[in-house]
């Protein structure tokens, strides 16, 4: 177990919060931690929102067409078989091994109707109006998820994987019916009262759910027109920016990156806003057509389209002390792809994870568990024990740090004054600039990515993900001059980062 360490949590007042007043928009230390490292995680699919591809049995009793939680909710013996695969999915066990593969976060769908036993107006006016017997008790099992994650040191992202009224075409959205949410507002209106309903309900509880890295507010929604999704979404944020302003909001980009990373730049957030992309390379005629070493080559190569847009976007986002992750991701490919060499499907998840590492704050494998044979391209546990999937994620810790504080700044201010090619260069163009700046920024960085990586107090190590928006949020003055703070800023974690796997990572 890898959890955030209240010794660590005392140190951290004194080095990143050494300003002296509160940095805006940051809920309690521990919390900070859990929804600014570096997100490395796993879906947890087909535990509370069902499909039917990954496992079968929950389908038995389903009314056809036999697809979706609505489909088994007017089945018979619907609580029943729900509540035994629900408890049965993910046991201590499954925690057990995510938290020792080096993983720090699991994303969790859920549909809205998960939601009823917290509070049963969810359910009015929506298809699963007569079900809140059959989902009445998701909900403590939900908090009791959370709260295992929390024990093994994992964040949790909730995802709303289905909205009332149906956000997209597909089964997992919750019902077999035909998407309404973009044709009838009263579903877009509900589906921000389920947003605030969950909101209100995690804040509420006794002790706080410290692991909550944030909400996803829909999946992969396919709206009539982006206008209307985006003009939903600036609601939707207002609403719960206003309830809990420290609580991350993740938004879908529709497979519409940089137009999504556009409108979260120009539309200025409370919240810490993460754009959530998803990459799939095994649908389309031309996906099947490309050899699975050309896929890795076009993840690799930096000139290649979607390296190129991965970075346009990740720059946009951290200037504008915004987030971006993939939110799902595989090792699956079509037979179509595949070589017959014996790394194809090792070389392409390593090709993702070096895309994901450089450019991202986080990425979730989809997905955890599948039943059915072995399926290294779409089950993580399948993929590690292939060796397709690497058996650990995360910087292990190889040597204690304790009392070594005294070595760490001596480097960091040798560091920084290397760091001054800053200001020769930009003092070959006339301008008005704020030099000290930049030094304070690199003294700030590296001294809150050391607190980040000595927070989890055990050999998987923290790291500062979303350093745009972390260093924006440590003060308030983002005047001409905080492009110099950031640019020291980010210079400074890069070099902590360094230093710390040189010295207590190496054998």
């Amino acid at each position: 177990m890898h959890k955030i360490t209240s010794k660590f949590a005392a140190g951290f007042h004194k080095r990143v919060g050494s300003s002296g007043r509160p940095a805006p928009h940051l809920g309690s230390i521990e919390s900070s931690i859990y929804q600014y490292r570096k997100q490395r995680g796993v879906n947890l699919g087909s535990w509370f929102v069902l499909e039917r591809w990954i496992t079968d049995a929950p389908f038995r009793h389903a009314e056809p067409p036999a697809q979706s939680d609505l489909d088994v909710a007017r089945g018979a013996h619907a609580k029943q078989v729900l509540e035994a695969h629900y408890d049965n999915w993910i046991t201590e066990s499954d925690w057990a091994w995510i938290s020792e593969l080096g993983l720090n976060t699991v994303r969790i769908p859920i549909g809205y109707y998960h939601l009823c036993g917290a509070d049963p107006s969810v359910l009015v006016g929506t298809d699963f109006a007569n079900y809140g017997e059959v989902f009445c008790g998701v909900w403590p099992r939900l908090i009791k998820a959370i709260e295992t994650a929390e024990r093994f040191g994992l964040g949790v992202l909730l995802d709303l994987h289905a909205a009332p009224g149906k956000q997209n075409n597909d089964a997992h959205a919750g019902t077999s019916n035909p998407p309404a949410f973009f044709s009838e507002k009263r579903h877009r209106a509900h589906t921000i009262h389920v947003l605030r309903t969950l909101v209100s309900q995690l804040n509420a509880h006794t002790p706080r759910l410290a692991n909550v890295v944030g909400i996803e507010l829909l999946n992969e929604p396919h709206p009539i027109a982006d206008q209307e999704l985006q003009k939903w979404y600036s609601a939707a944020i207002k609403d719960i920016s206003a309830l809990d302003p420290a609580l991350p909001i993740y938004l879908s980009d529709c497979w519409k990156t940089e137009q999504y990373a556009e409108y979260i730049k120009s539309t200025p957030q409370q919240s810490l806003v993460v754009l959530d992309h998803h990459l799939c390379r095994c649908f389309t005629a031309s996906d099947i057509s490309t050899t699975a070493p050309a896929h890795a080559r076009a993840l690799t190569d930096a000139g290649a389209q979607t390296p190129r847009m991965f970075a346009h976007v990740a720059e946009m986002l951290d200037a504008a002390g915004a987030g971006f992750v993939v939110g799902e991701w595989s090792g699956a490919l079509n037979p179509g792809s595949l070589t017959g060499a014996p790394d194809d499907a090792k070389n392409y998840v390593a090709a993702q994870l070096r895309l994901y590492e450089t450019h991202c704050a986080g990425n979730f494998f989809w997905t955890y568990k599948k039943q059915g044979g072995p399926d290294h391209g779409w089950c993580l546990r399948d993929a590690v024990a292939a060796g397709v999937f690497p058996s650990q994620v995360a910087l292990v810790v190889t040597k204690s740090g304790e009392g070594d504080r005294e070595r760490q700044m001596r480097t960091r201010d040798t560091l920084k004054d290397a760091a001054s090619e800053h200001i020769a260069y930009w003092s070959q163009f006339p301008g008005k600039y704020e030099h000290a700046r930049f030094a304070d920024g690199f003294v700030q960085g590296w001294d809150d990515a050391y607190s980040f990586f000595f927070a989890s107090g055990g050999r998987h190590v923290s790291e500062l993900g979303f350093v745009g928006a972390w260093a924006r949020r440590k003060t308030k003055d983002h005047g001409p001059g905080f492009w110099e703070s950031l640019h020291g800023f980010k210079q400074g974690v890069a070099a902590a980062r360094k230093d710390f796997q040189e010295f207590y990572c190496s054998g």
